[in-house]
C-alpha cells in the first residue's frame, strides 16, 4: 500500500503533538502533584516563598531565570547536597564611602551564605543585586522587596567580562584584517577572509543604499562597529556559560542611545528645519506635527531597543524551556523529541543572531540616511 506524503506528514504531525499527553511519559505525576501542594502550602510565609524550589519544574524555571540575569561569577556546575561550585569568581568594584574592591568568592566562603565582609562592611548578594547589610546578613524587605541601602556597583559582571571579551576578538581580528590588506596589496588572509563578505555587504547593501555615497563613510566605522559588535554577543549568547549580553535591556539601551545621539548631533539643517517647521502644510498644522515629529525621533530608538531585546530574551527562554523538557519527560521518547527540537531551534537562534545584528544595523543607517538627505529643489517651488 502506498501512503502520499501529505498523508504521511499528518500522520507524523498527530503523532508528534499527541506526545506530551502519552501518560508514560511522566510516570512520577502524584509525586510532582503532592511536591506541588507542599510547595503551595509553605508559600504561605513570607520567609518560605524564597526557598529553594523541590520539584523539577520549578527547578527549570528558577535555573532560567538566574541565566536571564547576570551575574557576578561563572558558575559551570553546582551540587546542591555538598554545596561545592565548580567556575571562576569576578572582580567585586563597589564605590561605599570609598573604593571596595574583592573578589565575589568572599559571598560564599563566609560564615553567611551570600554574605561578605571587607573593611568591617558587610555586603548580601539577593538575586544578583548587592546590598550593604549587618553581621547577620539580614535583609529589610517591603511589599516583597530589600530596603536596604545599595552602594554603587562598578564590579566586572558576566555582561561586562563578555562585552571586554567581544571587544578585544573584535580589535585582534579586524586589526589582522587591516595588516593583510596593507601586506598582500588589498587582498585579505587569515581568519580575516571569513569576514571581508560581511564587511562588503555592510557597505554595499546597508550603508550606500541608505546613507548616500556622498555621506556614508563617515558612518562606516559605527555600522561596522555595531554589526560585528551585536553579532558576536548573539553568537556568545548560545555557549554553555550563560551569557545574555543582549538579552538585557541595559545593554540594548546603550546601543541604541548611540544610535540616537549620532542621528541627533550629525544631521544636517534640512532635517531639522523639515521636523520642526514642516514645509508644504498649513502654518497652525506645523507646531502640532514638530511635537510628534519630535516625539517620533525618541520612538525610533526605543523601537531598536525593545526589538533586539525582546527576541534574544525570548530565544533564550524558549530554547532553555525546551531542554528543560528532557528532564521533565521521564521516556527515551519525549527527550529525545526534546533534544531534537532543541538542537533545531539552536540552528535557527544562529540565524536570529545574524538577522538581529543586521537589522539594527539596517534600522540605524535608515536614521543617518534621514538625517543627512539632501534638500529637494522641487519642494522649494511650493
Amino acid at each position: 500500500m502506498v501512503i502520499s506524503n501529505k498523508a504521511l506528514r499528518f500522520i507524523i504531525a498527530t503523532f508528534v503533538i499527541c506526545l506530551p499527553f502519552i501518560s508514560f511519559a511522566n510516570p512520577e505525576t502524584a509525586t510532582t502533584n503532592a511536591q506541588n501542594v507542599e510547595s503551595q502550602e509553605g508559600s504561605k510565609s513570607g520567609h518560605e516563598a524564597h526557598a529553594e524550589p523541590t520539584d523539577v519544574k520549578s527547578e527549570i524555571k528558577e535555573f532560567i531565570n538566574h541565566h536571564l540575569l547576570d551575574a557576578h561569577d561563572f558558575t559551570f556546575n553546582a551540587n546542591k547536597e555538598t554545596g561545592e561550585h565548580y567556575g571562576f569568581s569576578l572582580p567585586i568594584i563597589l564605590w561605599d564611602n570609598g573604593l571596595q574592591m574583592f573578589s565575589s568568592s568572599e559571598f560564599h566562603h563566609g560564615p553567611i551564605a551570600d554574605v561578605a565582609e571587607h573593611n568591617g562592611n558587610f555586603y548580601k548578594i539577593h538575586h544578583e543585586k548587592i546590598y550593604k547589610t549587618d553581621a547577620s546578613g539580614e535583609l529589610t524587605e517591603e511589599h516583597g522587596h530589600p530596603t536596604n541601602v545599595r552602594p554603587l556597583d562598578l564590579s566586572i559582571t558576566k555582561s561586562v567580562f563578555g562585552i571586554l571579551t567581544v571587544a578585544l576578538v573584535m580589535f585582534l581580528v579586524f586589526a589582522g584584517l587591516a595588516k593583510s590588506y596593507a601586506k598582500n596589496g588589498g587582498i585579505s588572509s587569515g581568519v580575516g577572509r571569513f569576514f571581508e563578505p560581511l564587511v562588503l555587504y555592510v557597505r554595499d547593501e546597508i550603508a550606500i543604499p541608505n546613507i548616500g555615497e556622498k555621506h556614508y563613510k563617515k558612518y562606516m566605522s559605527y555600522l561596522l562597529t555595531i554589526f560585528f559588535f551585536i553579532l558576536f554577543l548573539n553568537i556568545l549568547g548560545l555557549a554553555p556559560f550563560g551569557f545574555n549580553v543582549t538579552g538585557n535591556i541595559t545593554i540594548t539601551l546603550s546601543l541604541a542611545v548611540l544610535t540616537y545621539l549620532i542621528t541627533t548631533f550629525t544631521a544636517n539643517k534640512n532635517y531639522w528645519s523639515h521636523m520642526l517647521w514642516m514645509p508644504g502644510v498649513p502654518v497652525i498644522l506645523r507646531p502640532v506635527l514638530a511635537l510628534i515629529e519630535l516625539l517620533g525621533t525618541i520612538i525610533k530608538p526605543f523601537s531598536l531597543m525593545i526589538r533586539l531585546y525582546a527576541n534574544m530574551m525570548a530565544g533564550h527562554v524558549v530554547l532553555m524551556s525546551i531542554i528543560g523538557l528532557m528532564f521533565i519527560f521521564k521516556s527515551w521518547i519525549g527527550s529525545s523529541l526534546s533534544f531534537v527540537l532543541a538542537f533545531a531551534l539552536s540552528i535557527l537562534e544562529i540565524l536570529v543572531a545574524f538577522l538581529q545584528a543586521y537589522i539594527f544595523t539596517m534600522l540605524s543607517s535608515l536614521y543617518f540616511g534621514a538625517g543627512n538627505e539632501e534638500h529637494h529643489h522641487e519642494e522649494a517651488h511650493h
